[in-house]
């Protein structure tokens, strides 16, 4: 069953998931398809707009492949 907090007087997703679990990447996405209808609030969230947050987080960072523009 998913977390659900509330969010903040001018609160962002961003701003819930750093606040909830520190920076990891592709943590909006999940939180965006896991609440159908938050995007259409916009940026900022009305206060006290409930969240679902996922259960289990990966915590291992996506790793995305160097590019070098020299050798």
């Amino acid at each position: 069953m998913p977390r659900i907090v509330r969010a903040h007087q001018h609160d962002t997703v961003d701003a819930i998931c750093h606040r909830t679990f520190g920076r990891i990447a592709g943590l909006v996405e999940q939180v965006l398809e896991l609440n159908p209808g938050l995007a259409e609030f916009g940026p900022v969230l009305p206060q006290g707009t409930p969240v679902a947050l996922p259960d289990a987080v990966s915590q291992q960072p996506r790793r995305t492949r160097s590019v070098q523009l020299w050798d």
